[in-house]
């Protein structure tokens, strides 16, 4: 902040000092420095604000004889503009006034009550429904890398050490944070000019303090029982994810409970080179539609479609939980189960993010009004599901109905306290119901006899004056008053006392009116306050049941993503792969599930049958005929199969896999200043390195 620093010894009014005081802490992010109905931005913060929103760059006082740059936006339009800003990788500090200005005697007192950035964002408004936002951590020693990804909208945490610069980067490209993180004393090979890039500083990453921060988080001794023994490097990366949320938030982030520690050679690995080329959730344009998670996901839930995309970028490489998978869509393929569950499902909202928005006490009105209503379907969802699996043999689908349990008490609290259709915000009340609390029913009482007193007031007073056009009237700046037209001025009886002069009119005060004045705005600040006493103790009351509120958030998620899978069984023909503990890969019939559904005429399936005595198909033919469709379907079949979906395929015969490599396509890489032909290489002497005899190896037109 030049513009700002440059002043450091100008005089300047004891408002612009206390901005620039807090300015100072945060010299790379945008403060939104709030004054009365706006955000006011300053100096070089006015002019970016003013650049990347198109809104209008003023001036207010000066700064040693030039105007000081200074840019607004309303309160109430702040959710809009700090979206925009984050999408555009800024962070922005939100300074609040905490003080009473009725009680300062200089400036109202302010503070920064939470930092906005790309990877830390929990409101609504601002969240990727169907995306992870993702704050990731990276350090580094030797060709050992600890990974760690924190989702601050739902509490997940996870951790995992890889080697070498290939694995640290397909890691990322599966991750796509939001931020990243990196040491920037340690040699991690990431592409500098990435988004969200943030370098910090080595102590951050510091073993023995991520150890005590994580412990103290957790409420444990140690982290062995999250399974991380011996992963030094995962936990300081750990523990610098969770301190620059901490300094972020600002507040208690009871919602993050543990670690889960992933391990790379647990899924089907793909490369970051591999992931772009089969296009699972970016198309190679860069866009969303035409990828296999258009295809795939047509979930009920947000939180559903997210657990379903982490599903297809980290497939699973052990065939136990894949059959447990298949066998649950199965089941709710049976008679078409999942269209009732979808259903129910789909009036369940988003309650993974709802929950860690009370955790961190942020959540809206609305946030708990969807929480009522998704609690009060619980009940017919379980039935529901009851009746699937009676009989059957599903363990999956039994321990759904297990986690997601019943909450009689917290809905029937939910139904007594929060009002049908609640505003927006708390701060102008009409979200506690009637009859929940008799003390704000009481003072509500007061507020709404005003109406029928100031009807009768009127009437009186018209009476007494004989002037028809008197009116009794309120507004927020001069409160109570009785209007009378100039030309009424001789009969304005002698106990009014003037309060305010209009071009035609005279506005006054008479002390039954201020008598009156005094107890109903009292009644209403005191209703106000009691009203956001009791919204608080909501926030106390769901606190107690958050950890089993959050597994049953996650056994919702699943049973939406497995009921979503079982949908898309249906719609689109596709089989239920037979894994087998053989080598090979046997499908018939095999189609591939993007390009048959965005060609208008039929698609044409094909076979393919590698074993131990055929692992290499060599494929030729002119342009445009279909090779590279073929091999990438291939490669998306057995993905799919892995993800725990059924396949486009008549049948399809599955054997172990541990990695899918794929070197389809390839143009100039300018930024690293290689060539076509260097690119291939690259990724060929990748494949070759790390390919295993249980590896799916597509190759196209290498070396042209």
């Amino acid at each position: 902040m030049a513009g700002a620093a440059k002043q450091k010894n100008q005089p300047h009014t004891p408002m612009m000092q206390q901005y620039l005081r807090l300015k100072a802490d945060f010299p790379d992010t945008l403060l939104f420095y709030r004054m009365g109905d706006f955000y006011e931005l300053f100096f070089d913060d006015a002019r970016k604000a003013a650049r990347l929103l198109d809104i209008t760059l003023t001036a207010r006082g000066k700064s040693a004889g030039e105007p000081i740059p200074m840019a607004g936006i309303p309160y109430h339009a702040a959710d809009g503009y700090l979206a925009r800003l984050v999408k555009l990788g800024e962070s922005v500090a939100i300074c609040e006034q905490i003080g009473d200005p009725a009680k300062s005697k200089g400036p109202v007192e302010r503070k920064v009550v939470r930092i906005v950035t790309p990877g830390t964002l929990t409101d609504e408004a601002l969240l990727e429904e169907r995306r992870d936002s993702l704050v990731v951590a990276v350090t580094a020693a030797d060709e050992r890398y600890g990974i760690a990804a924190l989702d601050v909208a739902s509490g997940r945490f996870t951790v995992l050490e890889v080697t070498g610069a290939e694995a640290l980067n397909g890691e990322i490209e599966r991750l796509d944070p939001a931020e990243l993180l990196i040491d920037e004393d340690a040699a991690v090979p990431v592409d500098g000019e990435r988004s969200g890039l943030r370098r910090q500083p080595p102590w951050y990453f510091e073993h023995d303090a991520a150890l005590r921060l994580l412990t103290r988080q957790f409420g444990t001794r140690d982290l062995s029982g999250f399974g991380c023994d011996g992963l030094e490097l995962a936990i300081a990366s750990a523990g610098c994810a969770l301190q620059y949320v901490k300094d972020t938030q600002r507040t208690a982030l009871p919602h993050i409970r543990g670690l889960r520690v992933e391990r790379r050679e647990d899924s089907l690995v793909l490369d970051a080179a591999s992931r772009r080329n089969l296009e699972l959730e970016t198309n190679l344009a860069g866009g969303r539609e035409h990828t296999l998670a258009w295809v795939m996901d047509r979930t009920s839930t947000p939180m559903g479609s997210r657990l379903l995309r982490r599903w297809i970028n980290r497939p699973l490489a052990d065939h136990a939980p894949l059959r447990r998978r298949h066998q649950a869509v199965a089941v709710l393929l049976e008679q078409r189960h999942f269209e009732e569950l979808q259903e129910t499902l789909r009036g369940i909202g988003d309650v993974e993010r709802i929950l860690a928005r009370i955790a961190i006490r942020s959540a809206r009105p609305r946030d708990f009004a969807q929480l009522r209503t998704s609690l009060g379907l619980l009940p017919g969802l379980r039935r529901a599901l009851n009746a699937v699996f009676a009989g059957q043999d599903c363990a999956t689908l039994e321990d759904i109905d297990a986690r997601i349990g019943d909450y009689p008490e917290l809905h029937e609290l939910l139904s007594r306290a929060i009002v049908e259709e609640p505003p927006v915000l708390i701060r102008d009340g009409g979200v506690i119901a009637p009859g929940y609390d008799e003390e704000l029913d009481e003072l509500r009482a007061i507020k709404q006899d005003a109406g029928q007193f100031l009807l009768d007031l009127e009437a009186r007073e018209r009476e007494r004056t004989g002037i028809s056009a008197l009116k009794v009237a309120y507004n927020r700046v001069h409160g109570y008053y009785i209007e009378i037209g100039k030309s009424h001025a001789d009969k304005v009886p002698a106990d009014y006392v003037r309060r305010q002069t209009l071009k035609g009119a005279e506005r006054y005060i008479t002390p039954e009116l201020k008598a009156f004045e005094d107890k109903a705005l009292s009644a209403s600040e005191r209703a106000l306050a009691r009203e956001k006493a009791l919204y608080d103790e909501l926030f106390d009351y769901l606190a107690e049941s958050l950890p089993a509120l959050q597994d049953s958030a996650a056994a919702l998620a699943e049973l939406d993503a497995l009921a979503n899978l079982a949908e898309r069984a249906d719609s689109l023909d596709l089989c239920r792969p037979e894994l087998r503990g053989e080598p090979g890969l046997h499908i018939e019939a095999g189609r591939h599930p993007v390009v048959e559904r965005v060609l208008e005429q039929p698609f044409i399936p094909n076979d393919i049958r590698l074993d131990d005595n055929r692992r290499m198909l060599v494929i030729t033919g002119p342009n445009m005929g279909g090779k590279s469709t073929y091999m990438r379907q291939a490669a998306l079949i057995v993905l799919l199969a892995h993800v725990g979906s059924f396949v486009p395929a008549s049948r399809a015969v599955i054997g172990p896999f541990d990695r899918i490599f794929t070197r389809i396509g390839a143009s100039d890489d300018l930024a690293s200043g290689r060539s076509t032909f260097m690119v291939e290489m690259t990724e060929t002497a990748n494949i070759l390195h790390n390919a295993s005899e249980r590896s799916l190896v597509l190759m196209d037109e290498v070396g042209r």
